[in-house]
């Protein structure tokens, strides 16, 4: 019996996540999945974006319910329960992980941080904010890379995504929003992937940094009108998560790792997911 590869994809309760770990269980991949909201029934944790407004809003999906999709599949799922603004619950996840699966072939950092700041603008965001945007986007998916980049290495290669934004690479943005703590944020994420490609990229290691653009998740449509998102424009995760298992799967995608992925044209261009604008 052959032993199916295996990965790992943070903030998989719901929305991209959610997609990314049901599209790799389609292509044979048993999928640990990671989030704050474990089971069914539990409590929706606050997911404010202004100091102006507190959201505890009930949102749908859980790490059971994506479990429970990826095992009727015919594949492997792993529930973890990670906070990636908490380090020690990032690593006993990760200890996890390696004593039920000695490790994976593939990580997705594709968990983010919803909080005050996050659609504020510097004066208002208060400061306490801002390392919580920095461990969830940056020291978390460092601290994930460290725990389970042996196990890739032992394995004779595997491949890193990392859910980035154009937020973490336009310095100049045109508006006001999103917020610095999640610009700074996304940066700090967004550097790790070079830093894998230069380090390990000679020993089989592959690394992307996708940018999804503005999607219809569970969360973003709650308040899209709101910040000045139309809806009707979004991108389904579906779309995403098709772009992130080429990019995995697809020997083509070698080329691609220097440069920053837009997810949505990558998937229109090599007709990974059906055209969602025409709608």
């Amino acid at each position: 019996m052959t032993t199916a590869p295996q990965a790992l994809v943070t903030g998989a309760s719901r929305g991209i996540g959610k997609a990314i770990a049901i599209g790799l269980a389609e292509a044979g991949y048993d999928v640990a999945i990671a989030a704050r909201t474990l089971r069914t029934g539990d409590p929706t944790q606050e997911h404010s974006q202004t100091v102006h407004k507190k959201d505890t809003r009930p949102l749908p999906g859980s790490i059971e319910q994506t479990a429970a999709e990826i095992e009727s599949r015919g594949r492997r799922a792993l529930p973890l329960r990670m906070d990636l603004t908490d380090l020690a619950s990032v690593e006993a996840a990760c200890e996890t992980l390696l004593d039920e699966w000695d490790g994976v072939d593939v990580v997705v950092n594709n968990g983010r941080h919803i909080g005050p700041g996050l659609m504020d603008n510097i004066l208002d965001t208060p400061i306490e904010q801002y390392p919580l945007y920095l461990t969830a986007h940056g020291t978390a998916p460092i601290r994930i890379t460290q725990l389970l980049l042996p196990s890739i290495l032992e394995r004779g290669g595997g491949t890193f995504i990392t859910t980035s934004s154009n937020a973490g690479y336009d310095w100049y943005p045109e508006g006001p929003r999103p917020g610095l703590g999640y610009r700074i944020g996304k940066a700090a994420g967004h550097a790790l992937v070079g830093s894998i490609q230069a380090e390990y990229g000679d020993q089989g290691v592959r690394a992307f940094n996708v940018n999804p653009g503005f999607t219809l998740t569970e969360r973003n449509s709650l308040d899209a009108d709101e910040f000045g998102f139309d809806p009707s424009r979004a991108c389904p995760p579906q779309a995403i998560a098709a772009v992130m298992v080429w990019l995995v799967t697809s020997p083509e995608a070698v080329a691609l790792q220097r440069q920053n992925i837009e997810a949505q044209d990558l998937a229109l261009e090599r007709d990974l997911y059906q055209d969602w604008r025409h709608h």
